[in-house]
């Protein structure tokens, strides 16, 4: 309006004057020669207008930093300042005249010292920025005038050997900045790059308090409209750590540390020097950049929270970029080809921009004036020279000052949970089911130590300390106790005491705090249900031990004497032989092993599936590394040799998995932790957190656990298996099964004599057909007289009625007619610096996995409902007795010694290819068979395929099924419980409740896990990693008008 641009007129006068002239121009050829002119009219004309912008009014000066651009002090995108050079800069704080174009040196540090991370206050009467000083160069907080006067280092120099820097104001007139005095190392660099987080001091460096207990560097604090402090933390407990620098927001005095933007993302990889957009509520602008490649520098984007939090779900727009939307991209180099890269966004409104710009390759870094409509105009650059941090020299509104709620006295915050099973980390887990939560604080690595296999192999990055327990109340409510200034994870625990949910972060309680929160995963966007729940109608629980006082997990303290010793060392002592091979040690030793590990440790961790070191960022699929999908405990279950384990030894292995499968439970078991003159930096790290946290106890300590020699338990003789009874007729040849087909067929006036096998097929719709071959009835033995205790007595079983049976396990494709957002998920990948989510199992050609027992059995009343159809799950007989075709070998092709190579898709020598290495890890060629190719395989075949291979792509057994053995394991309708086999007993019945069998094997077993009777249960609600299904179909002789001979 003419009230906020009086000169409106003045101005869109000026500009038809000045596009008369270009056009007169552009008409007449003669006067070329003027246009160097108008284009300068022009150029003159925009500057003006945009400098008369409101916004602008009072802005008549910019602060920034001039530095050279050969040494342009920006730290990688791992880094903190220490890991950048404090000396060698040709750099100043500088002004710079908006009216006039002049610039003058504010402040210009001695011996070319670093100066930089400028943080001007709301009134524009001071300035806060950092730079090394005093004895040995340490970075410390200064602050001065914007004319340079009143300088005066704040530090705070309390400790020697401690670096400060990266500061900002408070409301309250406190001052929050990041600090050294953790004593941690980012593990990925083996502690080379030295971790800053978050602390508070006074004005006047006095009354310092660490505020973050964060694994990696917290970065770029700021103060939000509403009094909060916003800031990027880097996680990478566990996670795909290129992607995990998450945006962060918590009150001043650290209270409420929550996510704000990128939690379970992989875009942006990093964001740094975000910022509240003026008068906006929830509104950012942040620069957006990738883990490697170019440092600090990328897009400038604008988030909006309350429109999303998960990549490019709150993303509004980049700049430029008006009117387009923002792609969502998983690259570790995010922008290095990226053009205009930008740094040190200074938002002036909602739409205006201060910002640092390098528009191409060719151009300096000049200071831009743009805003969302994708204007850029240079105010100002110099050719050699970097123009940095503009700081808009303007007064604006001081956020309101957030009270402290926190109380000093106290060691411990409260946290209530109103219902864990709200928030899709416990999607489709039946209420009821978490009975408790365990705790564990994670205990980092120390400067100059750490690394993805230091506390175990393929595991965790850091000590996992064990805390304990508290319930869960039947309403899914919890509240409790929890020790303050410490990071914190917690899982939630069925009723054997199995995490069914990982939690690959942490969260950290302020003395005093009173934390709520919802549920598990569930979006801070999402409304807190509003019914008063048991838990907040009693006192907090408190901690309840986890078998001894507070320690880190150690398998020589923890697992190797009340299970190894107690209940297997008896067989595994590397002497006695069975079943012709000599068995695993798993004694105790004096010495360690390769890596400084513990023997009967690398010994047993190849058998335990766990998440590793990284994974796919996303949340996880609830009980994707549940215990139960470890082949160990799988052993156990099914009666290895009779060994039958006590409760302890049983919550002693899941408690080790659950953690990530650690060996050590302190650093100096790993290696001796080294330190500097004024101590090691377990000493130096105790110090600072007793001296600036009020927590003394030592995470190096190793309790006394009153650990005494165990007995070893030697298990019940196991009973020779019964001899299989007799079948006549049975087992049979090809021939004789093809032409039991045939006749079932006639018999069911589906074919005549002569014909082929029939088959039936569903059109499922969208391209996707169901095929199904006919499988006879008939009477064979079930189980096995060599295999598990779990597969006998073998019995005599008849199949009453022939049925059709799926030709290969439902597709994602075919499945997605049926539930169309179903996600199959990725495949983990070993090692760490993953680039992308892990081996991708989305195909609509690969099967189904992820599908609970519940969708699968949906799946197949959907199917009977939407195509006049009697759909089901095998029944386990059902299954054996289609696999076997006949046959009472292991396999339908043979025994365990059969080359399966164009047979079944098993564990084979593909398997290695999961040895990797590198950024972006690929197969190793020579894996070290310890800590890379430790995966149990048969490496005497070669099936083709590393992981599942499309549905029906190996040979069809003699009733023309495919992928019986092998690819994924398949859902049956039966419970998992005990022979003799008896199909109406009512394990074949909908139970919901317990665990129903899955059959066949998959791509990671090896052939003796596969054969036709081997099986495991798994609960109904459990979408497992490589578990999926086929279904059977009625057959009866209203099918006639569905069949299509296949000869």
């Amino acid at each position: 309006g003419a009230e906020q641009y009086p000169r409106g007129p003045e101005f869109r006068a000026a500009l038809t004057a000045a596009a008369t002239a270009r056009q007169a121009i552009l008409d007449d050829a003669t006067r070329a020669g003027e246009a160097l002119a108008v284009a300068d009219e022009l150029a003159r004309l925009r500057r003006e207008i945009l400098l008369s912008n409101p916004v602008l009014a009072n802005l008549n000066e910019i602060l920034f930093v001039r530095r050279g651009e050969g040494n342009m002090g920006l730290p990688q995108n791992w880094q903190g300042n220490t890991s950048i050079s404090r000396r060698g800069y040709t750099n100043e704080i500088a002004s710079l005249n908006l009216r006039d174009g002049s610039v003058k040196t504010v402040y210009e540090p001695e011996f070319g010292r670093f100066v930089g991370n400028l943080t001007l206050h709301w009134d524009a009467d001071r300035l806060l920025f950092s730079m090394p000083s005093g004895e040995g160069d340490r970075w410390q907080i200064h602050e001065i005038a914007p004319d340079g006067s009143g300088y005066r280092e704040i530090g705070p120099g309390d400790e020697p050997d401690v670096d400060n820097y990266d500061a900002c104001y408070l409301p309250s007139g406190k001052i929050i900045f990041c600090s050294t005095r953790v004593f941690q190392g980012v593990p990925c660099v083996a502690g080379g790059d030295y971790v800053g987080n978050l602390c508070s001091m006074d004005a006047d460096g006095s009354n310092v308090r660490m505020l973050a207990f964060d694994q990696d560097h917290s970065w770029s604090p700021t103060v939000t409209n509403d009094g909060r402090v916003m800031y990027t933390r880097w996680e990478y407990s566990d996670t795909a750590h290129y992607f995990t620098r998450i945006l962060f927001k918590m009150n001043p005095d650290g209270t409420r540390q929550m996510e704000l933007y990128g939690s379970n993302s992989y875009w942006p990889n990093s964001m740094f020097y975000s910022r509240a957009l003026p008068g906006d509520p929830s509104k950012v602008v942040t620069i957006v950049s990738g883990h490697h490649g170019v440092a600090r520098m990328g897009e400038l984007a604008i988030l909006d929270p309350t429109k999303g939090r998960r990549e490019t779900d709150g993303a509004v727009q980049l700049i430029p970029g008006w009117g387009k939307p923002v792609e969502n991209k998983i690259i570790d180099e995010l922008v290095n080809n990226s053009w205009p890269r930008f740094l040190h966004p200074f938002p002036l409104s909602d739409k205006y921009f201060l910002v640092s710009a390098k528009l191409d390759p060719t151009t300096p870094w000049g200071l831009y004036l743009v805003d969302i409509f994708d204007n850029m105009m240079l105010l100002h650059e110099e050719p050699g020279f970097a123009m940095l941090e503009p700081q808009g020299l303007v007064t604006r509104p001081t956020p309101p000052v957030i009270a402290d709620s926190i109380n000093l006295a106290k060691d411990y915050g409260t946290v209530y949970v109103s219902d864990i099973y709200t928030g899709p980390g416990l999607k489709g887990i039946p209420r009821g089911t978490v009975k408790s939560l365990r705790f564990y604080e994670p205990h980092y690595s120390y400067n100059n130590m750490g690394g993805h296999i230091n506390i175990g192999i393929e595991g965790p990055w850091d000590v996992r300390r064990i805390m304990g327990t508290v319930p869960v109340e039947p309403d899914g409510s919890i509240s409790f106790q929890v020790p303050a200034n410490k990071p914190i994870a917690f899982q939630p625990l069925d009723e054997e005491g199995r995490a069914l949910q990982m939690m690959r972060s942490w969260y950290t309680a302020m003395p005093g705090e009173m934390i709520s929160c919802v549920g598990c995963h569930e979006s801070q966007n999402e409304s807190s249900p509003s019914r008063r729940n048991i838990a907040a109608q009693r006192a907090p629980s408190q901690i309840q031990p986890w078998r001894g006082p507070v320690r880190g997990f150690s398998w020589k303290r923890d697992v190797q004497p009340q299970v190894l010793d107690k209940f297997c060392v008896g067989c595994h002592d590397g002497e006695t032989e069975v079943d012709g091979k000599v068995a695993m040690d798993l004694r105790a030793k004096e010495q360690n092993g390769w890596g400084n590990f513990t023997p009967s440790y690398i010994a047993l961790h190849p058998y335990v599936r766990r998440h590793g070191p990284e994974g796919d960022d996303r949340i996880l699929s609830p009980m994707d590394f549940f215990a139960n999908t470890s082949e160990l405990i799988q052993m156990l279950e099914k009666g290895h040799y009779g060994v039958v384990l006590d409760d302890e030894a049983w919550d002693r292995l899941y408690t080790w998995i659950d953690l990530n499968v650690p060996d050590h439970g302190t650093w100096a078991e790993h290696r001796e932790i080294p330190g500097n003159e004024y101590g090691n930096y377990a000493e130096r790290r105790l110090e600072m957190r007793t001296k600036y946290a009020n927590q003394s106890e030592d995470p190096e300590f190793i309790p006394d656990l009153g650990l005494q020699p165990v007995a070893y338990q030697a298990p019940a003789a196991v009973p020779a298996p019964a001899p299989a009874p007799a079948v006549p007729g049975w087992p049979f040849a090809q021939e004789s099964a093809v032409s039991q087909q045939i006749a079932a067929a006639v018999g069911l006036r589906l074919a005549a004599e002569g014909d082929a096998a029939p088959r039936r097929v569903v059109d499922l719709g969208g391209g996707q057909q169901l095929e199904f071959v006919l499988i006879p009835a008939g009477e064979f033995v079930m189980g096995s007289t060599t295999g598990a205790r779990d597969e006998q007595p073998a019995t005599r079983v008849r199949i009453e009625r022939p049925f059709w049976m799926s030709v290969t396990e439902v597709t994602n494709g075919q499945f997605r007619r049926f539930m169309p957002a179903h996600d199959s998920g990725f495949i983990d990948q070993q090692h760490k610096d993953h680039t992308l989510p892990g081996y991708p199992a989305n195909q609509d050609d690969a099967p189904a996995i992820r599908v609970p027992w519940v969708q699968a059995n949906d799946f197949t009343a959907w199917l009977s409902a939407q195509h006049g159809v009697v759909a089901a799950l095998p029944t386990e007989a059902q299954w054996e007795w289609a696999a076997r075709a006949g046959t009472d070998t292991p396999f339908w092709y043979g025994g365990l010694d059969t080359d399966f190579s164009q047979l079944a898709n098993l564990a084979d020598q593909n398997i290695k290819l999961f040895a990797v290495d590198g950024v972006n890890p690929q197969p190793v060629a020579n894996p070290h068979p310890i800590f890379q190719d430790f995966v149990p395989k048969d490496a005497r075949f070669n099936d083709g395929y590393m992981i599942h291979a499309p549905a029906g792509t190996f040979a069809a057994n003699p009733w023309g099924l495919r992928d019986m053995h092998g690819n994924v394991w398949e859902w049956t309708r039966s419970d998992y419980a005990a022979y003799p086999y008896v199909d109406d007993d009512g394990r074949n019945e909908p139970n919901l409740g317990g665990r129903k069998v899955v059959r066949g094997g998959s791509w990671r077993e090896r052939p003796f896990r596969a054969t036709s009777s081997f099986r495991l249960g798994y609960y109904t609600y459990q979408p497992v990693w490589d578990v999926g299904f086929r279904v059977i179909l009625e057959a009866d002789t209203s099918s006639l008008g569905a069949i299509a001979a296949v000869r």
